[in-house]
């Protein structure tokens, strides 16, 4: 295969072929040609000395490192486009190299290890279905190789591992490992059956990084010399992938929730949980209630606000004792400045919409982008004007 910009196609790629077959008796010197974009400045300027947009690659990996600079280049190689980058897009890629260092090293701290999987029936569904997730995300990035697609390969791996990875099943580990015994010994080994995968996928992008994980976690020689990961074609649970996406529901609208009403993020609150919703997930409110702070009830407690989350299991209704957890001033001015600004925006948006010209000349993408912000307006006013109702009056 040949890898080389689009623009010297005829000038360079159509030359070597006529005279590489020429020279190799009929022979062809490659099969395939991946044409890649040209690399661009922030505003999608050619770069050149005499505009002064250059950007050295020395200096970003000086400051960024190898592995960000890498994978910011693989993730924007879309074949054939332009990759317009820019300093932010390869801080971010360093955010993301992080990430990935911080959920390994948690992983090691905790015992992670590479070893045979119990049997699916004695793994938990927060298990089930990150390995599930897994098995999918393996024979996607094998497709996207196969296909050249290393943009839309980068982006599913930064999902995976950022979205559900990191952000999720990390999360709902902690609370396993904190059960102990068999259950905690389990975690431990998908956490290390998905870390060991995930490393092996990531390593052509980011190769020194995941190089040092693997080893660490592993003992082995070298990614390098690694196989690659195979799917294990297991039948997906789905049941199990339906309850962990009503929890993934529950706590982020409960979190939501929380900051409506002033709550800082860290901080815990007693809440009592009810509703049909929750009998299918039983198993899962201790999760809950660790991921979205919430403390068991005790005597005295009593309700200041709640909420009915729908679920596709039915309905979860959340009570929260707000007593003496929110300064009421505060929460007031703060929710009061929030309402103005919603009114403001409400205002600027119906008066474009009120205009004709505007409507006759904007770009129909436009002018849906304004309807759009005018509809988040009026669902802000609403719900903060139900906030301030809520909140007491002294």
């Amino acid at each position: 295969m040949l890898v080389t910009g689009y623009d010297i196609l005829f000038f360079w790629v159509a030359r070597m072929m006529m005279l590489g077959t020429y020279a190799m008796d009929g022979k062809q010197p490659f099969d395939h040609v991946f044409l890649h974009g040209l690399i661009r400045d922030a505003t999608g300027k050619k770069m050149s000395k005499s505009r002064g947009n250059v950007i050295d690659p020395l200096d970003w990996l000086n400051e960024f490192g190898a592995d960000a600079t890498r994978f910011t280049l693989a993730r924007g190689a879309n074949p054939g486009s332009d990759m317009a980058i820019a300093a932010e897009w390869a801080a971010g890629s360093r955010n993301f190299c992080t990430k990935l260092w911080n959920a390994s090293r948690f992983a090691l701290m905790n015992g992670a290890k590479v070893a045979e999987l119990p049997e699916r029936s004695e793994l938990t569904d927060a298990d089930r279905w990150i390995l599930d997730k897994l098995d999918a995300l393996v024979v996607d990035v094998d497709e996207r190789f196969e296909q050249f697609e290393f943009a839309k390969l980068c982006d599913a791996l930064y999902h995976f591992t950022w979205d559900e990875f990191c952000d999720w099943y990390v999360e709902l580990a902690k609370v396993q490992l904190a059960e102990g015994g068999d259950r905690a010994e389990t975690t431990r080994v998908v956490l290390g059956r998905v870390l060991d995968t995930l490393l092996r996928l990531l390593h052509p992008v980011i190769p020194f990084v995941t190089e040092v994980l693997w080893t660490s976690l592993t003992g082995g020689e070298s990614l390098v010399i690694a196989e690659w990961p195979k799917a294990t074609k297991v039948p997906a649970d789905e049941a199990a992938a339906t309850r962990i996406a009503d929890v993934q529901r529950l706590v982020t609208e409960i979190r939501r929730f929380r900051s409506d009403q002033g709550l800082k993020p860290g901080q815990r609150v007693a809440a009592r949980l009810s509703g049909d919703g929750l009998q299918e997930l039983a198993a899962h409110e201790q999760a809950v209630r660790s991921l979205a702070r919430l403390n068991a009830p005790e005597e005295g407690f009593s309700t200041t606000v709640s909420v009915d989350v729908n679920l596709t299991s039915g309905v979860v209704a959340v009570e929260l004792d707000l007593s003496g957890a929110v300064d009421v001033a505060a929460e007031r001015k703060r929710a009061e400045k929030d309402l103005a600004a919603a009114r403001k925006e409400l205002e600027q948006t119906e008066k474009k919409l009120a205009n004709p010209s505007f409507l006759e000349k904007a770009p129909a993408a436009v002018v849906e982008k304004i309807r759009a912000r005018k509809a988040a307006a009026e669902a802000d006013i609403e719900r903060i004007t139900a906030r301030l109702e809520s909140l007491p009056t002294a």
